[in-house]
């Protein structure tokens, strides 16, 4: 085999996605050999972006809730109400005792999730809101 054939066995062989290769003529044996080409790493996975965490007022305590410090005022808060932190959104009666339920952060309320007079255990969403 001439120099010239050997280079392009060697060339037609590295373009290939063959690992190995014997070959052999009239008593000369060739052995080509190279790694495995190592998997290209994958990209991370591409996800979608992930929705901004809802904000959500929620019942400190088991009781009813109400909207409005007495039932001829009204609501503390409606739909589109702007509110500092720490205004009253509600009240939440327990053993005759009213607490008010005050805003966490300054916000506009989205939501209102509950109906006034409705029973609320610790932890029931009564409001979704948006920081401002």
């Amino acid at each position: 085999m001439e120099l010239q054939e050997l280079y392009a066995l060697m060339d037609r062989f590295s373009a290939t996605g063959l690992t190995s290769l014997e070959w052999e003529q009239d008593g000369t044996r060739l052995a080509l050999k190279k790694e495995s080409p190592a998997a290209a790493p994958l990209p991370p996975p591409v996800s979608a972006p992930e929705p901004e965490p809802e904000d959500l007022v929620t019942a400190p305590l088991v009781g009813v809730f109400y909207a409005a410090p007495t039932p001829e005022s009204a609501p503390y808060v409606t739909p589109g109400a702007q509110v500092n932190k720490g205004d009253p959104l509600c009240l939440i009666e327990a053993m005759k005792m009213m607490s008010e339920v005050p805003a966490p952060a300054s916000c506009v309320v989205e939501e209102v999730l509950v109906r006034n007079g409705e029973a609320v255990g610790v932890g029931t969403p009564l409001f979704r809101i948006r920081r401002v």
